[in-house]
């Protein structure tokens, strides 16, 4: 892969803008190719493979500390640009073939490309995350499953198809744990209900809780496997009861990162990507 072709499939704008980054010297490589050290350079070649500048980087290293080209260096590890940092315009980032994000959903916005009272969550992202290519699909990362303008917490964004699918069918039963307050006093009959199943209007079947407990007079958790329209506020209504506060705050094994605020973001890493499916 040239760098050209890494910043626009990262996102960074037309091939003909991407190409202008690099030619220009706003493009820096990490010839390390690792996590643990930097060492970004100006590359300013926009079609030779950015494979063998690393090569040639990690060789040359190898060289230069033990005396012997090569020595110790696995060409197999130079094989996937995946995690590689570099930097546009000064702004450090780090490569990924598909995008995988987690989102501390604030109130007041709106899941939503075109939305109609409130901004978009889309506008809390850079605009590389929004512009990111998908063949056959409106660019950038999407939203897994949209939270309402006034619910809050843990919320998902990809471009990859399969993943969003995947978190999305209740077929894969992955659990959303929701945090609940309503506006009159709660009892356990309502956890009971919720668990057992109650009617919604135009659903012709039960629509069922996987787990409910209270948490307080006002309070319960609330955890789901499905993924229906306005579907925590339509259960709790048919048990007589308005939710006046909601919050996301798990889904699978994955919680909210105590050091995401409202409003932040930050890609997922492989074993947060796991934990969703545990």
């Amino acid at each position: 892969m040239n760098a050209a072709d890494l910043l626009y499939s990262q996102g960074f704008g037309t091939r003909r803008h991407c190409i202008a980054l690099v030619e220009e010297g706003f493009f820096q490589l990490n010839s390390l190719h690792t996590t643990h050290q930097l060492q970004l350079a100006t590359y300013k070649d926009p079609y030779s493979p950015i494979e063998e500048y690393l090569l040639e980087s990690a060789l040359n290293g190898a060289s230069n500390e033990t005396g012997h080209k090569g020595e110790g260096m696995n060409k197999t590890q130079l094989n996937s640009l995946e995690g590689l940092a570099y930097s546009v315009e000064q702004v450090r980032w780090f490569y990924h073939s598909s995008a995988y994000v987690i989102l501390n959903k604030p109130m007041g916005i709106e899941c939503s490309q075109k939305p109609s009272n409130w901004p978009s969550v889309y506008t809390l992202l850079p605009s590389p995350l929004r512009q990111r290519p998908r063949k056959g699909s409106s660019p950038g990362v999407q939203a897994v499953g949209r939270l309402d303008q006034d619910t809050t917490g843990l919320l998902l964004l990809s471009d990859d198809g399969q993943f969003i699918h995947k978190m999305s069918s209740p077929r894969h039963h992955v659990p959303k744990i929701y945090e609940v307050r309503t506006e009159d006093p709660l009892e356990q009959s309502v956890c009971d209900k919720l668990v057992k199943g109650v009617q919604l209007k135009d659903e012709y079947e039960l629509v069922v809780a996987q787990k409910a407990e209270l948490t307080g007079e006002f309070t319960l958790k609330l955890t789901l496997t499905q993924g229906k329209y306005h579907q925590v506020k339509r259960m709790l209504a048919a048990t007589g009861h308005k939710v006046t506060k909601l919050h996301r705050s798990q889904i699978g094994n994955l919680v909210i990162p105590p050091d995401l605020f409202e409003g932040e973001w930050r890609w997922l890493s492989k074993q947060e990507i796991d934990a969703l499916f545990v």
